[in-house]
This record gives C-alpha cells, structure tokens and sequence, in this order.
C-alpha cells in the first residue's frame, strides 16, 4: 500500500510542477516576453492549457470575478498541496 501511497503523490507533485510552469509561461506571455506566434510556444502553451485548465476551471465557478487577477491557479496549488499533506497523515501504514 505504501507503494501506492508514494505514486499518488508524484502524481499530484507532477501535476503542482506543471500548473507552477502553466502560471510562469502565462505570467511570461502576458509581460510579452515570450510570444505565442512561435509555434513552439504556442503548442507548449496549449498542451499545458489542456491539462490545467479543467482543474482551473472547477475552481473558477466557485469564485467571485476579480476582474483581471486570476487566483485559480493558487487556489489549485493549495488544494493540491492540502490533499497530498492528508494522504501522507492518514494513509494505513502496515
């Protein structure tokens, strides 16, 4: 079981390293430093929206409007963070 417990949370930590890189590149895309008419950005950009963006958006229904400050991601990242902290406190440990 303990192998089980060590692979769920990976998976959440590759998925808090991914949402942290998806925030960076949109931070960098919205400072015009990086420029989504390259096709390499643009398609990295896409692939990282496609696996962010259902998680963000469960999260942004239940907010209220901010206008432009987007605090989804951080919201994520904390519930993220907040479920692998109560896997590792209460899983069964044989």
């Amino acid at each position: 079981m303990n192998s089980l417990l060590g692979l769920i949370i990976q998976i959440i930590n590759l998925y808090q390293f991914i949402l942290l890189i998806y925030i960076i590149m949109t931070w960098l895309i919205s400072f015009n430093i990086i420029n989504t008419s390259n096709r390499f950005i643009f398609s990295m950009m896409n692939a990282l929206f496609r696996l962010c963006d259902p998680s963000l958006r469960l999260v942004r229904q239940y907010l209220p409007n901010l206008g432009a400050i987007d605090i989804s991601p951080v919201i994520v990242y904390l519930l993220l963070w907040f479920i692998k902290s109560l896997l590792i406190e209460y899983w069964p440990r044989y």
